[in-house]
């Protein structure tokens, strides 16, 4: 079949949406099917665009298994929210133009939210080319916004949620990542379409989770990653690992505040492995703790040997966020072999894959006390440690991998294309 797919990043992109997406698309495209990616010229680590892709408008990449059509993505500070508004929407109008320009006309379109303003491209594709629209959810928007405080103003908020609403009620189908984010969505449509058409509604969002690719990383008895131990210092000390985007999102500061009780203790070390939006602020506040190491995003191909240093990894989620999130990094950790931390939400899917998984601790967000002493109790037990991240590997092994989770989508487009094709003309869904 042929497939449209609209996501806001793409190889060589490294943001890890980018990462699933590429995924996925692979392994469509390794079982037969034509592609045509429309996505961003790549800008993540920075958020500007990457030498060497700048000066161009828009850029077409052909391959054995189709296109791939980068945009300019108007880059912006994440704290701006008019100006990213603004830039949302000029990535949007551009993808909206070049999908719907596309040289094979598609059987099945797919729209990656966030942003969520890309499932308007995406709609207005497949309306365009009459052909199914499934929406990937890989966070909940605006929620994730309005808890994080960037979104306030009533007037916006409410946008926002006609928005999402409308798009969902568009898509013939929407795909989210766990059983929790499925109940948002559904909540949010039960109350938005007519009784007589709400079992039709509800019945069109699947759960499709996000994979682990346990043949890329690779449970490295500690203590692991000697060349990026040496690198940055590291020695043989304990490292306590946050690993992913330093944004808003992440309650680093409890990390931060973590090193700051425990620096008396000279073998253990704090390590914050990336980039983003709280990385100034975050640098400044621990400016006088000599416990606790910055280090820039690092290429792919260092992925497990970045998991592998650490010897306790943190997961730390802001209040609320993690009804509306499920980060992919939760998932690296556990094929990684190493045990966790996790301040969360309870009751949400990363508290209940921890607990599952048996691979670590799970306490309440932004609740330093709990955090500390959760760190210091796996920090005082290596065995346990080791026994956590081994049950965690295990856990994951039986996981969806990236050819399963593309066979999942295959079967989701096939099973809607055929209804498209038995369905009166001019006869629309919800």
């Amino acid at each position: 079949m042929n497939i449209v797919v609209l996501c806001p990043h793409f190889a060589p992109d490294m943001a890890p949406t980018g990462e699933v997406m590429t995924a996925i698309t692979t392994r469509l495209a390794a079982r037969g099917h034509r592609l045509h990616v429309v996505t961003s010229l790549p800008w993540y680590r920075h958020h500007a665009t990457e030498p060497g892709w700048d000066g161009q408008l828009v850029r077409h990449e052909d391959t054995p298994w189709g296109r791939i059509t980068r945009v300019h993505p108007f880059p912006t500070d994440k704290t701006n929210i008019p100006a990213r508004a603004l830039a949302f929407g000029g990535f949007t109008l551009l993808s909206a133009i070049e999908g719907a320009l596309s040289s094979e006309r598609p059987d099945v379109v797919l729209a990656m939210s966030p942003p969520l303003t890309l499932g308007l491209a995406g709609w207005a594709v497949a309306r365009s080319r009459r052909a199914p629209f499934v929406f990937n959810i890989q966070d909940v928007f605006p929620d994730v916004a309005v808890e994080l405080g960037l979104l306030t103003n009533p007037q916006v908020i409410s946008v926002a949620r006609r928005l999402e609403v409308r798009t969902y009620r568009h898509a013939d189908a929407v795909t989210v990542l766990s059983d929790e984010l499925a109940e948002n969505v559904r909540a949010k449509l039960a109350a938005a379409v007519p009784a007589r058409a709400r079992d039709e509604a509800l019945a069109k969002v699947h759960v499709i989770p996000n994979f682990v690719d346990t043949s890329a990383v690779v449970a490295e008895a500690p203590p692991g990653g000697r060349a990026y131990r040496d690198e940055f210092g590291l020695g043989q000390r304990t490292v306590v690992m946050y690993a992913g985007n330093v944004g808003f999102s992440q309650s680093l500061d409890l990390v931060i505040e973590a090193a700051r009780r425990l620096q008396d203790r000279s073998e253990v070390v704090f390590v914050i492995n990336g980039g983003g939006s709280a990385r100034e602020s975050l640098v400044s506040s621990a400016a006088d703790l000599a416990n606790v190491v910055f280090v820039g995003m690092q290429p792919k191909a260092r992925l497990s040997e970045v998991l592998a240093c650490g010897d306790l990894h943190v997961v730390p989620l802001r209040r609320g966020l993690a009804a509306s999130s499920v980060p992919s990094k939760l998932y690296s950790i556990l094929a990684a072999g190493r045990p966790i931390v996790a301040s969360v939400d309870p009751g949400t899917e990363v508290e209940r894959t921890v607990i599952e998984a048996g691979a670590g601790v799970a306490v309440p967000p932004d609740d330093a006390d709990a955090f500390t002493a959760a760190i210091t109790e796996l920090l005082d037990d290596p065995r346990r440690r080791l026994g956590l991240g081994e049950s965690g590997r295990r856990f994951v092994e039986g996981w969806m991998t990236p050819e399963a989770v593309a066979v999942a989508y295959e079967e989701l487009f096939e099973r809607l294309i055929a209804e498209r094709q038995r369905r009166p003309v001019g006869i629309a869904r919800s």
